[in-house]
């Protein structure tokens, strides 16, 4: 069987930068352990996977490890093939998740704006040893339904982090998102998912929709910019409508093919 696969750097508008997917075009469903099979051999942060039904697409993602609830950049990914590559003509796509209920996509000029739940993290007691793992004592850390955020004390801090990555593996949340408020832009951020397979995630879409209402709370606006502050780098535009964040960002193919398995 040969399923089309293209690679995207998803926030990004050069390749080589933001943060590389893959995305599977399928006809029906394999197996699941056939889509972890490709997503780790992919080793890509994550891999998605697309199956249209009827008006929508039904959507999956899978890290090398292990399947994942929400993914923002290889939705992001998913939304630049089939706009600029396999002719969408709808104003919107809507994706549907087994998890996340439907998430829509629309494209505004070379900007993808994604329309994603927003999970707002609430303050928790700094876990034991987080501190140690990070290398940085975190002013304040809050949970969300993913992730953890650890508040530092500025973006110089979050860039220079040298964390123990098999100490942050045993804590039980999907990324351990440290973030400070940013020199140029509203915050900054990076993004540590050792329990998953992705010792550090180059730009975390989906850590966003924990990190925007928390950073406009703190700021007091509803529209902000952010970066992740990565090797590789990526921007991503945040506006925070009620229950919903909407994030917005380039893509770059990178890559096109088939595999086959």
């Amino acid at each position: 069987m040969k399923i089309p696969m293209w690679q995207v750097d998803a926030f990004a508008t050069k390749v080589f930068a933001g943060n590389p997917a893959a995305v599977c075009l399928l006809d029906a469903w394999p197996a699941d352990g056939v889509l972890q099979a490709i997503a780790a051999e992919n080793n890509l942060s994550e891999t998605a996977f697309l199956m249209p039904r009827g008006g929508e697409i039904e959507l999956r993602w899978f890290a090398p490890a292990k399947e994942v609830a929400l993914c923002g950049h290889a939705t992001l990914a998913a939304a630049k093939v089939l706009f600029d590559l396999r002719g969408w003509k709808e104003e919107a796509i809507r994706f549907r998740t087994r998890q996340r209920g439907v998430l829509s996509v629309a494209k505004r000029g070379e900007w993808f704006e994604m329309d994603f739940p927003a999970l707002p993290a609430t303050p928790v007691q700094t876990p034991a040893g987080l501190a140690a793992a990070l290398g940085a004592e975190p002013r304040q850390v809050l949970a969300s339904t993913d992730d953890w955020l650890a508040v530092l004390d500025d973006e110089t801090t979050v860039r220079e982090l040298k964390p123990d990555f098999a100490a942050l593996k045993k804590f039980h949340c999907r990324c351990v998102v440290p973030t400070a408020r940013g020199d140029e832009v509203d915050f900054t951020s990076r993004a540590f998912a050792p329990r998953y397979g992705i010792p550090e995630d180059p730009v975390t879409g989906s850590a966003h929709c924990a990190l925007a209402p928390y950073w406009a709370g703190v700021l007091g606006k509803d529209e902000l910019r952010a970066f992740q502050v990565s090797a590789r780098g990526g921007e991503v535009r945040c506006r925070v409508a009620g229950d919903r964040v909407m994030l917005a960002g380039h893509a770059v193919v990178y890559l096109e093919g088939a595999i086959s398995v």
